[in-house]
C-alpha cells in the first residue's frame, strides 16, 4: 500500500497478508483523486467519511492531502489494528477510527460530510442501497459528494443523484451529488 500524494507521499505500508480487504489499486486511487481535484472540489480542510475502510488506504490518502478530518469505519478487528498502527506511525491526529457496522453508522450518524467514500465488498448484497441511504439520512453537506467503488456488474446511471461514472482498470467509481 502506497500513499500517492500529499505530506506522506511515497510512504509504503504492508498490510497483513491475512486480511479480507481488497485495497484500491494505486492506479485507481490516483485517477479518482485527480478527478476530484480537477473536477469537483479542493479536498483541503474538508471533512471525509471512509466507509468500509479496509486497510485505510483511502483514509490515509485523504489525510495526506490535507483534509481537516477523516472518519474511518471498519468492522474487521485485524484491519482496524493495521489502520491504528499506521495512523500511529504517521502521527495522525485528525483521524477517527471506528469499529462498527456501516449500515448502523449511517442510520445513527448526525454529522454531515464534504466527501463520503464507500468501498464495500463487491459481492455485498446491500451495495446498491448505499447511495439511497446516504441521501435518505442527509449525510452530505451542501455540494458534498459520494464516491462509490464497485464492480462492473453495478450501474447507477439512472440514480437521481448520479453525477459521473469512471473506470480505472478493473475498478469502477460512481460519483453522486
Amino acid at each position: 500500500m502506497r500513499i500517492i500524494n500529499g505530506k506522506f507521499k511515497g510512504r509504503r505500508f504492508s498490510p497483513p497478508t491475512n486480511i479480507t480487504a481488497r485495497p484500491t489499486t494505486d492506479f485507481a486511487k490516483e485517477g479518482i483523486f485527480n478527478l476530484l481535484a480537477n473536477n469537483y472540489l479542493d479536498i483541503e480542510e474538508k471533512e471525509v467519511l471512509d466507509l468500509f475502510a479496509g486497510t485505510g488506504s483511502i483514509s490515509f490518502e485523504f489525510v495526506s492531502r490535507g483534509c481537516a478530518s477523516v472518519t474511518s469505519i471498519e468492522m474487521s478487528e485485524r484491519q482496524l489494528g493495521f489502520i491504528h498502527k499506521t495512523a500511529a506511525t504517521l502521527k495522525i491526529t485528525n483521524m477517527q477510527i471506528l469499529r462498527t457496522d456501516v449500515f448502523r453508522y449511517i442510520k445513527s450518524c448526525a454529522k454531515k460530510y464534504d466527501v463520503i467514500f464507500a468501498d464495500p465488498p463487491y459481492q455485498l448484497s446491500e451495495l446498491a442501497e448505499i447511495p439511497d441511504l446516504i441521501f435518505q439520512y442527509e449525510m452530505l453537506k451542501e455540494d458534498g459528494i459520494l464516491i462509490l467503488e464497485h464492480g462492473s456488474q453495478n450501474s447507477f446511471t439512472t440514480h437521481a443523484h448520479f453525477a459521473e461514472h469512471r473506470v480505472y482498470g478493473n475498478v469502477n467509481f460512481t460519483i453522486f451529488r
